[in-house]
């Protein structure tokens, strides 16, 4: 059995990582630290592990690993100081808010031979990998270009304080808005699906419609709207809201040469082929999670699969290229001009 810590006990501590950890088989959680003391002790006492006064406390208890799932601010560090305790780490998005934050993350890991694995779901998603299959195996010929979306209402109806206090729009915790937030996944997604590096970015950010508690716009951004061109010539287009005020959106549009596959387009079905010839291919395999519908993400199963490899299936060194693309597409958007990754 892993014996288990987790950092932060928030929202995605609570309705994702916990309830999977206990579900898993090969997990024991242990320990537990949050900046809100109360809310650990609850927690600890009902999972009959211990909550501890701080992060460090945490590290020394004996823990085999650690879930990071804090503010964006204090991944990095936290990560770092764990894994420089030999103690493997699970951490959410986005992995770092500067980019040698994240380097730093990859180092540590390398250097003390450590897994981390960063919690891209949507690589887990089994729609995702089979439209991968399909991509790879030319059911569209090849890749032209792209759409990818992800929205949904905003932050604060999601965490665990909800309301216009959330941490999400704090500057100082979260310091990147719906970019990082939302845009990691599908840049990421991307990525995956067609096995391809982002070679530059063009990108404007943009608060429009969120306001804090006190009525002024939100100091991180609300919206993000990204152009990507990829190593192999194709040219897609990302968008990333908190400002969706429907059904949460977090489709996907691939074009190529032979036809056009949709990902969670139609509510019927998951993945659509359209051919060129405009027959029609239907694949129903698994519904994307949303926040009003919360499923297993398998982001818990695969950590411990790679706890047991000894090699992380989604590492933080694959991911780091997901996240210079963020850092790219917020230079692009501060210097209103093309980036290069």
């Amino acid at each position: 059995m892993y014996r288990i810590g987790i950092i932060g006990c928030g929202k995605i501590a609570q309705v994702r990582h916990i309830p999977q950890y206990q579900a898993n088989g090969k997990t024991e959680i242990t320990a537990l630290y949050d900046i809100n003391a109360e809310r650990a002790e609850e927690l600890a006492e009902r999972l009959g592990a211990k909550a501890y006064g701080s992060v460090d406390e945490l590290l020394s208890s004996g823990v085999d690993a650690v879930s990071v799932c804090t503010s964006n601010d204090t991944h990095a560090e936290i990560a770092v100081k764990a894994l420089s305790k030999g103690i493997n780490v699970l951490c959410e998005k986005p992995m770092a808010v500067h980019l040698e934050d994240a380097e730093k993350m990859v180092e540590a890991a390398k250097k003390h031979n450590k897994i981390l694995f960063i919690g891209q779901n949507q690589r887990l998603n089994r729609t995702h990998m089979k439209a991968k299959e399909l991509i790879e195996r030319g059911e569209i010929g090849k890749v032209i270009s792209f759409e990818t979306v992800f929205g949904h209402a905003g932050p604060e109806t999601w965490s665990i304080d909800p309301g216009k206090n959330t941490w999400f729009f704090d500057k100082k915790k979260a310091v990147m808005g719906a970019m990082a937030d939302l845009g990691i996944h599908k840049i990421d997604l991307i990525r995956y699906l067609l096995n391809d590096r982002i070679k530059s970015v063009t990108a404007k950010v943009a608060t429009l419609d969120k306001r804090g508690a006190d009525g002024t716009l939100i100091a991180v951004d609300d919206n993000a709207f990204v152009i990507y061109e990829m190593e192999s010539g194709a040219i897609g287009i990302m968008r990333a809201s908190w400002t969706n005020y429907a059904d949460e959106d977090n489709s996907t549009v691939i074009y190529g040469t032979e036809g056009v596959m949709h990902i969670f387009r139609d509510p019927e079905h998951s993945i659509t082929v359209v051919k060129r010839n405009g027959e029609r291919d239907y694949y129903d395999v698994e519904k994307i999670q949303t926040n009003d519908n919360q499923t297993s993400s398998g982001v818990i199963d695969a950590f411990v699969e790679s706890l047991d490899a000894g090699k992380a299936s989604i590492s933080g060194e694959d991911v780091l290229e997901s996240m210079k693309a963020v850092f790219a597409a917020l230079r692009s958007a501060e210097e209103k001009k093309e980036e290069k990754v």
